[in-house]
């Protein structure tokens, strides 16, 4: 295959897929090296990007996906007559941030960090799809894991974790200042990044 047939395929294989698509699989379906592919979705990004397309192929930590692009989701949502989605609350924000530092963590300690309880807020995030239960803690009763997905990444602009702001280095009796740092900090990606987000 030739770079622009190796592009096509991305292209096509993204478009039907409508999910992120991880490089290794890209890889061994189209036969070639993964750096390749990685080379290859860079450059088809670049082309979406610098011409203005309509639409944008976004790296999400190992994967690849398509998306419309962020300038045209006002002009989406009123041509698919869709409401625009709700903000996050102070609350979730507050449980979204303990969970992508601190991750995998329990809801016991989301609730200790925030002391009080956060059994509606992380229900409402688990149907938001912006975290995942992702095993069980080796203690007694083995409480829940949980940690933020790939939406969460879209919804707040993000490639991977590694790009969450970093929390200041501070000893735990300044967990809550950390917190609400961490709060503040996504609560300015999300305003920044609000056309992302999908519903």
């Amino acid at each position: 295959m030739d770079i622009r047939e190796i592009e096509a395929a991305i292209e096509g294989i993204l478009f039907a897929s409508g999910e992120p698509v991880p490089v290794e699989r890209l890889a061994e379906v189209l036969g070639q090296d993964r750096q390749v592919i990685v080379d290859v979705a860079a450059r088809l990004a670049d082309t979406y990007a610098s011409n203005r397309r309509g639409i944008r192929l976004i790296k999400l930590e190992n994967s690849f996906q398509l998306c419309s692009s962020p300038e045209l989701a006002d002009v989406i949502r009123c041509a698919l007559d869709a409401r625009k989605p709700p903000q996050l609350s102070q609350t979730a924000l507050e449980v979204l941030a303990i969970i992508a530092y601190f991750q995998p963590t329990t809801k016991a300690y989301v609730e200790q960090m925030r002391g009080i309880d956060s059994s509606y807020t992380v229900n409402s995030l688990l149907e938001k799809g912006l975290i995942e239960p992702c095993g069980k803690l080796k203690v007694p009763g083995r409480p829940t894991l949980y940690r933020t997905t790939k939406s969460f990444l879209r919804s707040f602009g993000l490639s991977s974790l590694k790009e969450l702001p970093s929390l200041p280095d501070t000893g735990k009796s300044e967990g809550q200042l950390e917190i609400q740092n961490a709060i503040n900090a996504l609560m300015e990606k999300e305003e920044a990044e609000k056309p992302r987000e999908v519903t």
